[in-house]
């Protein structure tokens, strides 16, 4: 069965209002009414804001490789699309639940709006555990999912993007099913494609390079001179392992790392190269070094912690025993409000994830720019082009941060929530 929700604004109250502590999405919906308060804006604009503008939610039947047959749940939330297209990964995942969906899709608006990218924020996720099926059934279940939430997506309306639990692969599959259904290819129905059928030059490593290069700002605005720094790293897939690469390859001292088994750690530097190759070979960070628990990699005797694996890892409980000075989540909502308090009154500067995980979808715009217009750019372009929004972002929002007292993810959400509230204003309440 399949349920389409078009969610209207609720009615207006006097203040917008604070939502109560527990889950990404009150998370999400916090940050947004503190932004809110801080920019003037109307309680009718938050309620607008808080409420994702459309919502699906499919039943993906699945034919098992042993005949049997199960159901699985999926959605695609569209946040926002006052800016342009919706945009938003795809995850794979046995927590993906519609909340979470609601509230990493409000967070892709404003991280589109906070580097000029002229998308709106969506997010998609499936509730299964991909370790568990086979390439064939993951195929299956992917084209379904596709199939069903085709009337939502397009080119010019909303496409996804690789998450947690899906990859390149997955992106071919769902771009060759939509295609089929058109009856033609569309190249630019999804980014983060194989590079033979329109993926762009350095989209892979993208939202890594990202987190480096705000992170080398940050240190620099700390006056923590890179070649000197040290630094953690929890989580070694998509995000983390890359991130570890490039601070080493930017001098920083990688000192211990973590993914979903455990973690480990050399107060000398890991030799992150030869991880890599341990990972390739053993399928885990376990066994390459001293053995610590992954907690551990939180509170470690760093300069630089980045949070790269899911969200909530640093929250109330041990948001007091984190030691670094700078913490730049890789993740999406890897800190929670409580956390982001103590982290503030201990003096820690957090960059957030809007800001500071916005490479990928950055260079997710290029590769759509570029599958559009059927013209191709070199790496090195990719690569420019990327430092220089990454650049340029980090300067505006620590600019706000400074010129307004408030934490760095203040200022980033409040820069966001003012473009995306502006282009709303201005296109205008469709009765």
């Amino acid at each position: 069965m399949t349920a389409l929700v078009e969610t209207a604004p609720t009615t207006p109250t006097t203040t917008a209002p604070t939502a109560p502590t527990g889950g990404p999405l009150v998370e999400a919906r916090t940050q947004l009414a503190e932004a809110c308060r801080h920019l003037g804006l109307a309680a009718g604009m938050y309620d607008l804001l808080a409420q994702p503008r459309r919502e699906l939610t499919v039943s993906i039947p699945l034919r098992r490789d042993d005949g049997s047959t199960e159901v699985i749940t999926g959605h695609r939330v569209q946040h926002n699309y006052s800016r342009g297209p919706a945009k938003g990964g795809v995850r794979f995942s046995p927590h993906v639940d519609l909340d979470e969906v609601r509230a990493l899709a409000m967070w892709m608006t404003w991280k589109c709006a906070l580097l000029d990218v002229p998308y709106g924020g969506a997010k998609g996720g499936v509730v299964i555990d991909p370790r568990n099926y086979s390439t064939a059934e993951l195929e299956r279940v992917t084209r379904r999912y596709t199939s069903e939430i085709a009337p939502l997506i397009g080119q010019a309306q909303d496409i996804p993007a690789p998450d947690i639990g899906t990859d390149e692969q997955t992106m071919a599959w769902m771009m060759d099913t939509y295609s089929v259904s058109r009856g033609h290819t569309v190249l630019g129905v999804v980014t983060g494609k194989p590079l033979a059928l329109g993926g762009s030059l350095g989209r892979a490593s993208a939202t890594s390079r990202g987190v480096v290069h705000v992170a080398l700002a940050a240190l620099e605005h700390l006056g923590i001179e890179a070649g000197r720094a040290t630094a953690a790293v929890q989580g070694f897939g998509k995000v983390g392992r890359g991130t570890a690469r490039f601070l080493a390859e930017g001098g920083v001292r990688v000192l211990a790392v973590s993914d979903q088994y455990g973690g480990v750690a050399d107060p000398r530097g890991l030799d992150v190269p030869a991880l890599e190759r341990h990972v390739d070979r053993h399928g885990s960070v376990v066994g390459f070094a001293t053995a610590i628990d992954n907690a551990d990699v939180l509170t470690a005797d760093v300069d630089l912690l980045v949070p790269a694996a899911v969200e909530g890892v640093l929250h109330a409980g041990n948001a007091g025993e984190v030691r670094a000075r700078l913490v730049v989540e890789g993740a999406n909502g890897p800190t929670t409000t409580e956390a982001d308090r103590v982290l503030a009154a201990r003096g820690t500067l957090v960059v957030p994830d809007i800001l500071a995980n916005a490479g990928g979808v950055t260079v997710s715009y290029f590769e759509w720019v570029q599958a559009t217009q059927a013209y191709w750019w070199s790496e090195d372009e990719v690569e420019a082009r990327l430092a220089l929004r990454m650049r340029q972002a980090w300067e505006g929002v620590l600019t706000e941060s400074l010129e307004h007292d408030l934490t760095l993810r203040a200022a980033a959400t409040s820069l966001a929530v003012r473009r995306v509230a502006d282009a709303h204003t201005q296109r205008g309440l469709y009765p």
